[in-house]
């Protein structure tokens, strides 16, 4: 297994971490520490695929690990989210539901022998995500910073529907049947 492939179970293995100082208050500065092994895992991503992409080492397992680990990152903090009642359940709903999407036409299209790219609206989608995840993650009680949250939050949910229009237009042609 190739270096970019173990740093993408490391952030794997980081999510139920991640998971426990999230959720259990009694943990001194559990916030704290939640908010840096996120911060490390989103990290993780950037670092993995720039490895893999400079050495040549993509692989299928890259291929297929690599995303997934993302999602459940992403979909883990989202989750947190809404048991914890800082975004309601609607959002992340979006958020979710719109992956799921993704991934079933990304696996339309693997069987028909076509790669959908990341697009550069996917891109910024997911790194507002993460700046919207930590901000939550961290939770400081100032006005100023729930505003940011929210204008976070909000930027989100509207990059999340435009990302997907973006693939559904571009990416129309998968779901038709070949005869």
């Amino acid at each position: 297994m190739n270096l970019p492939n173990k740093i993408t179970i490391f952030r794997v293995i980081m999510i139920p971490i991640f998971l426990v100082f999230m959720l259990i208050p009694s943990i001194p500065n559990g916030k704290y520490i939640a908010a840096a092994i996120f911060i490390i895992a989103a990290l993780t991503d950037f670092l993995d695929g720039y490895l893999a992409r400079k050495y040549h080492l993509i692989t299928n397992f890259g291929k297929f690990m690599d995303p997934l680990a993302d999602k459940l990152l992403v979909c883990s903090a989202l989750i947190c989210f809404v048991q914890l009642e800082l975004v309601p359940a609607w959002i992340v709903i979006i958020i979710i539901a719109r992956e799921f999407i993704i991934s079933g036409f990304r696996l339309i299209a693997s069987d028909n022998g076509v790669v959908i790219a990341a697009s550069w609206w996917g891109k910024i989608k997911t790194n507002v995500q993460m700046i919207m995840s930590v901000l939550l993650i961290f939770h400081l009680n100032f006005y100023a910073f729930h505003v940011l949250e929210q204008i976070f939050i909000y930027l989100s949910v509207i990059l999340t529907v435009v990302s997907l229009i973006d693939y559904m237009i571009k990416n129309k042609d998968i779901l038709k049947d070949k005869h």
